[in-house]
């Protein structure tokens, strides 16, 4: 396999050589081809503690045609999951048929960093490097713990910004986050819920710093202000806990500790909760058919539903 792969490597390298030396003109013209780009979507950049983040937002197609408020949908790691929502909601939604038309954001890495330094970093809920490292523990990122200060950039910054350009529906705003996107969506439902109408957190990382966030959460729940109203839906795979499988967690159980979170939500007050076990899903696949059970759950459009 490795043979073959390098094979292929080799081969494709050869033609670039032969682009690049023996046919000059080819080489320029394919330098001349323009990217790739997702028709419509509008990049803004914001700055935050010295970075630029990137702000990718793409409206449906029904939005010139009419004066209404649209749901506004924000997904962390905009770079895999903006184009995969925007894909779904334009198959799946059938222009509103299927699913709700929606405002889709996606909140993009700074482009000095890598993906992993910055989810890393501005996801996280505590600074795991400013104690003694616990048995087991890896955590290889340069800074952790940054996401206290990153919901005060999404609340500040972003939700003002779009609000004042978008026909947003204020009374839906749906957050959505995988992993540790995820578990900062936990971070702003328990200490800022009324940023958003809905939270839908995928493969939660509770056990992150000890399950840190997990044991704060009663005590969070319990000081949420009075008249505080968020609908919260959790998902995991079924391979996200020990299990005998290649695909399953060696170690983490991810599916007991959101269901040990749904337990904590489900007699709060004004919290609806809905938790589901997606059964063959590991953390790498579980995201997609997640994204498109949330919004056909919480969007659902006009209908009748075609399913093509």
């Amino acid at each position: 396999m490795l043979m073959q792969m390098l094979g292929r490597s080799l081969a494709g390298f050869t033609v670039l050589l032969l682009l690049v030396c023996g046919f000059p003109s080819l080489a320029a013209q394919a330098a001349q081809t323009p990217q790739v780009s997702l028709s419509g979507t509008a990049v803004y950049e914001l700055s935050f503690q010295g970075r630029t983040y990137p702000l990718w937002v793409d409206v449906p197609k029904s939005y010139s045609n009419n004066k209404q408020d649209y749901p506004l949908l924000l997904v962390t790691d905009a770079p895999y999951a903006f184009p995969l929502i925007r894909s779904i909601r334009n198959r799946v939604g059938q222009q509103g048929r299927n699913i709700e038309d929606f405002i889709l954001v996606g909140l993009a890495y700074p482009p000095t960093d890598t993906a992993a330094a910055s989810r890393s970093r501005d996801y996280t809920t505590s600074n795991v490097k400013a104690r003694a490292a616990k048995a087991g523990e890896s955590y290889n990122a340069p800074v952790y713990g940054n996401a206290p200060a990153f919901a005060g950039f999404i609340a500040q910054q972003v939700l003002p910004m779009l609000q004042q350009q978008y026909r947003i529906d204020q009374q839906r705003r749906i957050y959505l986050g995988h992993s540790y996107g995820a578990l900062l969506g936990t971070y702003l439902l328990l200490h800022q819920p009324k940023l958003f109408s809905h939270y839908v957190l995928s493969s939660p990382s509770l056990w992150f710093d000890q399950h840190r966030l997990l044991g704060e959460a009663p005590a969070l729940l319990q000081a949420l202000p009075t008249g505080t109203q968020a609908k919260i839906w959790l998902y995991s795979g079924g391979f996200e806990q020990p299990g005998p499988s290649a695909r399953h967690n060696k170690e983490t159980d991810l599916v007991g500790d959101m269901q040990r979170f749904a337990k904590m939500l489900s007699p709060v007050k004004g919290l609806q909760v809905k938790s589901q076990v997606l059964d063959g899903e590991d953390h790498l696949t579980v995201f997609p058919p997640m994204v498109t059970r949330a919004m056909l759950d919480i969007l659902p459009g006009t209908g009748p539903y075609n399913g093509g």
